[in-house]
């Protein structure tokens, strides 16, 4: 530090760092205020002060983060973490940031170095909630992770509880839906396709939500005979009583890991049968879930030892679903227009691992005035779009043959696929809600069967949708299929015939068929019920 003994002048080191201090604090304050342009300057005067200022690094990576400046809070936490290797908050933060770019191992690597020096939940709850997307993981890390966590952060079964069980002999079987995105309409369609379809003479429907039931209307009609359960405000001791209170037969779980502060409900064991279904597309590693439902194609029987869940299959796809809000016209496909095709994905952006980005580059690559256009919320930043970029250009990709956009509002969102020709599913964590909404605005979507759940959701809806010719066989045949499809002179004519009949071809086939996916899902809960209560793996 003798460099520093003497500063502008006459200013002693002493008078210095208290300098350094004042402004630290002074950007401390801004940050607090969330009047992040103004602290990250602040940040960035004490910086010049001292590039070793270890707490301006760090704060400045959350100011970064907090603005979704992924790839800048990237920079400064790593040379936070040069300055000061062992604080466990820089690595986790440093985790978060590559999750959100798409680095999910190296993320999955900087969280089990926080949980070594000393942290424990908030990575370890990263690791439990992002593990399904890794693609160095397999069904036994996915379990091992997810069991780690609900072992170490839940609350223990009381095994003095005693419920009452389950009643087969109802006439009207109770069913309780537990969800905190009942509101979020366009992701929850699968969930109000199959609730809005429920035989009431036969069942009993129960709706546990985290936001009011005047913001769900976007896709719930409700049934005279339903009752709808306002749970924002209530602990979850309190949600759990509550839902106890309505001597369910069944409870469904919607929420999975997506909302991992309220498993704490499921685990209290609130129903005597408790089901996980929509959102749960791994193992929960929880005791508490009886059963989970998926499909034929998305879990093989070989793999059921992989769950501590009873497995049950609808027929169909279990992503089985009805579009009840507005959504933009089917345009043309750009090709007949521009003469080129356009690849494109409108995934998360943590979607995008590194074999995903090695795939597309190989299909740019061997195809000839292709193009790659992305849009999600991540690449609302310049600075993410960059880092992004750059992943493509150490492939051997020019930038001319990508498009970034960033984020918009929903309507405008799917308008986006005016865009795109074909869409390339992402993998090991596949589309879901994202390759319903690109099927429906005529957009194919090509997929491949993964090694485990989340990387076989597109090849059940493409199946259930009677899209099997864009399911390859597997990552090779994916990358030889978006090549073949760029390289016929066929393809804007089919593509054009496809994308026009796209939504009467989804109205006629099992994936919009919510009438019989509610039949089938009424029949597997009345086997729930009546099994009471099934053996655990």
């Amino acid at each position: 530090m003798d460099n520093l003994l003497v500063v502008k002048g006459r200013m002693s080191y002493k008078k210095f760092t208290m300098s350094i201090s004042s402004l630290f604090q002074k950007a401390v304050d801004f940050h607090n205020l969330a009047k992040l342009d103004d602290a990250i300057a602040v940040y960035r005067e004490v910086l010049q002060l001292d590039d070793r200022y270890h707490p301006a690094w760090y704060a400045l990576g959350c100011a970064f983060q907090k603005k979704r400046e992924d790839a800048a809070a990237l920079e400064c936490y790593e040379k936070a973490i040069s300055i000061v290797p062992n604080l466990a908050e820089s690595h986790h933060n440093l985790g978060n940031a590559l999750h959100k770019l798409g680095l999910i191992d190296e993320a999955i690597e900087q969280f089990r170095t926080a949980i070594g020096l000393g942290r424990g939940f908030l990575p370890r709850t990263a690791i439990a909630t992002l593990i399904p997307g890794s693609p160095k993981a397999d069904n036994q890390v996915i379990l091992q992770a997810r069991r780690a966590w609900a072992e170490t952060h839940l609350p223990p079964p009381d095994p003095n509880k005693k419920l009452a069980r389950a009643s087969a002999k109802r006439c009207r079987l109770r069913v309780g839906y537990l969800s905190s995105f009942f509101q979020s309409h366009n992701w929850m369609k699968p969930v109000w396709g199959l609730i809005n379809h429920h035989d009431r003479e036969h069942l009993e429907v129960y709706i546990f939500s985290d936001a009011p039931e005047a913001a769900c209307g976007g896709g719930y009609r409700k049934h005279p005979t339903d009752q709808f359960h306002d749970i924002t405000q209530l602990t979850n001791c309190e949600a759990a009583e509550r839902i106890e209170k309505c001597n369910l037969d069944l409870l469904v779980d919607l929420n999975g890991y997506s909302r991992i502060d309220r498993l704490a409900v499921v685990a209290l064991k609130p129903a005597p049968v408790i089901a996980g279904w929509f959102n749960l597309y791994a193992t929960s590693g929880m005791p508490c879930y009886d059963y989970l439902i998926g499909d034929q194609e998305v879990i093989n029987n070989e793999e059921e030892k992989y769950y501590t869940e009873k497995v049950l299959r609808v027929p169909g796809c279990y992503l089985t679903f009805e579009v009840s809000y507005p959504v933009p016209e089917i345009v043309d496909p750009p090709v007949l227009s521009e003469g080129k095709l356009t690849f494109g994905c409108l995934a998360s952006q943590y979607k995008i691992t590194e074999p995903v980005v090695e795939a597309w580059s190989r299909i740019l690559l061997s195809t000839q005035g292709t193009r790659l256009f992305l849009k999600n919320a991540s690449l609302g930043s310049a600075l993410n779009q960059q880092f992004l970029t750059r992943r493509f250009v150490g492939r051997g990709v020019t930038p001319d043959r990508i498009v970034m956009e960033g984020p918009a509002e929903h309507f405008d969102y799917l308008a986006a696929y005016a865009h795109v020709d074909v869409a390339l599913d992402t993998f090991p964590y596949n589309g879901g809600t994202t390759t319903s909404e690109a099927v429906w605005q005529g957009v194919p979507v090509l997929t491949f069967p993964g090694d485990r759940w989340a990387s076989r959701q597109s090849t059940s809806i493409n199946r259930a949708a009677g899209l099997d010719i864009f399911i390859a066989k597997d990552l090779d045949d994916y990358i030889a299929c978006a090549v073949a499809v760029a390289g016929s002179a066929d393809t804007p004519r089919r593509l054009a015939g496809l994308r026009h009949s796209m939504r009467s071809r989804l109205a006629s086939a099992p994936i919009c068929d919510t009438v019989s996916f509610a039949r089938n899902m009424e029949q597997l809960y009345r086997e729930m019920v009546e099994a009471q209560v099934p053996p655990h793996v």
